[in-house]
């Protein structure tokens, strides 16, 4: 029986604003940062990187989705990427993806990604 992958905490919950966005340093010994879009109980959590590019997404810290909220925005050419699977459907890199990173909220309200994520 294989044992469940290492898990740390990326934060509560209630850290991300419903409906907003949250970015997050890179892990001790990484070098890319994360981020989470809420939407009510689930969260999508993404690595802060451009697939055009590889540069970050947010202009200014935790503003990684357009005015309405509706998409993921890179700030840097303006592609646009759905929220539910960072899907590319506007911009430079239509087609492609951000790389998506396995969340979960556990019981506490945390929420959970792997332990290398972002490494």
């Amino acid at each position: 029986m294989t044992p469940p992958p290492a898990e740390r905490v990326l934060c509560a919950l209630e850290e991300i604003p419903d409906g907003q966005s949250k970015g997050f340093a890179a892990a001790p010994g990484g070098f890319l940062g994360l981020f989470a879009v809420r939407r009510g109980d689930r969260v999508w959590v993404y690595v802060n990187s451009c697939p055009h590019i590889g540069v970050p997404l947010d202009p200014v810290p935790d503003r990684f989705l357009d005015r309405k909220r509706e998409a993921i925005v890179c700030s840097t050419h303006g592609a646009r990427f759905r929220i539910e699977d960072g899907v590319c459907t506007t911009g430079p890199c239509i087609g492609e993806a951000l790389e998506a990173v396995p969340a979960r909220v556990d019981a506490e309200g945390r929420v959970l990604v792997p332990a290398d994520a972002g490494l």
